[in-house]
């Protein structure tokens, strides 16, 4: 009778073509990405013997190697001494490095970056409501407590105020979502800074913060989310005014959708 490491090879074997391609190791990646993707090799389910995948691709070991050393560099694939290689379990680690590669080597201006972020922190701020625990509450007006506290001190308010929205991604419970705000935010860090030196910004973001956690302490996720919409808004807003202000700005800001504008104050 075959054995449980058979039974997957030949799984696998069917679906595997011989390479014809230059390279030969890119086509082998390719490949298996694809496999995994369509779901013929799972999270977690150990490849076939080196031997055998040579043998199945048409390919020398060296390709091989590469091809699967490349794959567990991004974190497609786990490779550990003694135990084979395996579909990673986690796609955390490939998700954040390619959406932060694309970051880094894309130019995104911040009007970009701050509407996505709009779209995802309208959503975390809304699960939040719904899912967040009486702890995560507390945390959060733990924070509002010290972000009023700080309003004379940007670079600890600073720093609370990314605390404060990555706890309320973490609280939403969903961790693509986390993921997403906490690269997005990362790439959002040299803006914070310079919003914040404007009068008033830090008391008024205050506010804004505190209709976020009023809502959430509602357990109200549209209110939630309309609270998280005005506020990012508004920081967008004071953003085009401390362009402005250091004469970086190209005009009035890009228009946008009938209804999109918060109305806060800037």
């Amino acid at each position: 009778m075959k054995g449980p490491r058979q039974a997957k090879a030949q799984f696998v074997a069917p679906k595997i073509r011989p390479v014809t391609r230059t390279s030969i190791s890119e086509e082998i990646a390719k490949q298996i990405i694809k496999l995994i993707s369509t779901g013929e090799l799972q999270p977690g389910q150990r490849l076939p013997s080196e031997r055998a995948l040579c043998e199945q691709f048409g390919a020398s070991r060296t390709s091989l190697r590469e091809a699967l050393r490349c794959l567990s560099i991004v974190g497609v694939l786990n490779a550990r001494v003694g135990d084979g290689t395996s579909v990673a379990t986690d796609g955390e680690t490939f998700l954040r490095r390619i959406v932060e590669w694309r970051l880094i080597t894309e130019r995104h201006d911040v009007e970009n970056l701050m509407e996505v972020r709009i779209a995802l922190e309208g959503v975390s701020a809304a699960n939040a409501a719904l899912r967040a625990s009486e702890e995560d509450v507390r945390k959060f007006q733990e924070m509002l407590a010290k972000m009023k506290l700080a309003v004379k001190d940007a670079k600890k308010f600073a720093v609370l105020d990314v605390d404060f929205h990555l706890a309320l991604a973490k609280a939403s419970g969903n961790a693509l979502v986390f993921d997403l705000v906490s690269m997005i935010r990362n790439h959002l860090v040299r803006v914070l800074p310079k919003v914040l030196q404007l009068p008033r910004a830090m008391p008024l973001s205050t506010q804004e913060h505190m209709a976020i956690v009023d809502a959430i302490v509602r357990r109200d996720g549209a209110l939630a989310r309309a609270a998280m919409h005005a506020h990012l808004e508004a920081v967008l807003d004071r953003y085009a005014v401390a362009e402005r202000d250091a004469g970086n700005s190209s005009g009035s800001r890009r228009s946008r959708p009938a209804g999109a504008q918060s109305g806060s104050k800037k």
